[in-house]
């Protein structure tokens, strides 16, 4: 079953599946979690978003590549995806600010893509077995070999993959979208407000939006200890995003535990770092069956419901949190998941979802103010 015309291309699963295509980007075979974001623009944030790390990624909505790409709607230096699934390729790209070709963008940085598959069945076919390993090859490797190599892949479960994306040196973010696209200005303070960031895969888009927001932001690698932290004298303290399971990152557990006691140290966690804040707190982090990854997924709290952005495949389990001490203010509404937390008596919280939207809707902005108004109330006699 190896490819048998020049470009065709294999998506191999562990459960034995093979689906044909044509291969497009690099050249070679790649063997990660295969998962679906259902969000109908923003491949390229996608793609270079550092939590989806370890991952091939589906995108639902048929065409791909019509907007191209370009610098400024990049997430990190460097694509994250370990591989790209689509319906089709769009044959040229036609966006005003595109600098180049999604196709000649992903093979100059290495990465494997497929088109011409059927990616309604793909996303049916995950959505009743769950998010399973796979590999995409376009190098004439033989189905067999590649479900070989796929079957004896490492699950996602217990891997900490925020070592492997996270920055190696310290570094200063002051600056908001460079492109000028992002106009939600904020109020600004005389005085920026002091935040470390710990980066577990940290995307630009959060740290503009904390900037917007009146921060400047000293950005710490993900094996930062308290001490480090405690050195620059922050107002708050922002734990990121990122990719693998949560319950691996046992440095940043540990540090957020240490952040705790510090009782009115405002702490803002996303994502990766939400759920680092609940095992921080005692509880157990779950693996979802395929996870939630677009732009639509509602979340609400007493009173309001907010679209929002989503990249995870864990979850809270809300049982497993310390009854008296955290209320859960916000559920996803199509599986009543955990979507934010916060301490009753300490100015700490946390949400699943993407408050930058990037890609996405702007309804969770506000929680950016929301911490900025917790170091507000601190620096006030």
């Amino acid at each position: 079953m190896a490819p048998d015309q020049a470009g065709e291309a294999l998506l191999v699963l562990a459960d034995g599946t093979v689906l044909r295509g044509r291969g497009f980007g690099a050249t070679g075979t790649s063997i990660g979690e295969v998962v679906f974001n259902t969000g109908m623009t923003g491949y390229q944030e996608v793609i270079t978003d550092p939590s989806y790390a370890g991952q091939l990624v589906t995108f639902t909505y048929p065409e791909l590549g019509n907007t191209g790409v370009n610098q400024h709607d990049q997430e990190a230096d460097r694509p994250h995806a370990r591989g790209v699934i689509a319906r089709q390729l769009a044959p040229a790209c036609s966006s005003w600010r595109a600098e180049s070709p999604l196709e000649t963008w992903l093979e100059s940085h290495g990465v494997v893509g497929i088109c011409g598959v059927d990616t309604r069945a793909l996303v049916r076919h995950l959505r009743e077995g769950g998010a399973i390993n796979g590999a995409i090859s376009n190098d004439g490797t033989a189905a067999g070999e590649l479900l070989q190599r796929v079957r004896s892949a490492p699950a996602m479960t217990g891997l900490n993959l925020a070592a492997q994306v996270s920055t190696t040196t310290p570094y200063s973010w002051n600056r908001t979208c460079g492109a000028g696209f992002d106009v939600r200005s904020q109020p600004s303070p005389a005085q920026p407000y002091r935040v470390v960031a710990i980066d577990f895969g940290i995307k630009r888009a959060i740290l503009e939006r904390l900037v917007a927001h009146g921060a400047q932001v000293q950005v710490l690698p993900a094996t930062a200890s308290l001490a480090d932290v405690l050195a620059l004298e922050p107002e708050g303290v922002f734990l990121s995003n990122g990719p693998g399971d949560p319950a691996a990152v046992s440095g940043g557990i540990a540090l957020a535990r240490g952040l705790l006691e510090q009782r009115q140290l405002p702490i803002f966690g996303i994502c990766l770092g939400h759920q680092i804040l609940g095992l921080a707190l005692g509880g157990r982090t779950f693996k979802l069956g395929y996870g939630h990854r677009g732009l639509n997924h509602p979340c609400g709290s007493p009173g309001s419901v907010e679209i929002t952005s989503q990249n995870h495949g864990f979850a809270i389990d809300p049982d497993s949190l310390p009854s008296g001490k955290v209320d859960i203010t916000h559920q996803n509404l199509n599986d009543r998941t955990v979507a934010a937390l916060a301490l009753r008596d300490q100015p700490v919280f946390g949400v699943q979802y993407h408050p930058e939207a990037s890609p996405g809707p702007h309804d969770a902005d506000h929680h950016f103010a929301r911490f900025t108004a917790l170091m507000a109330a601190r620096r006030r006699p």
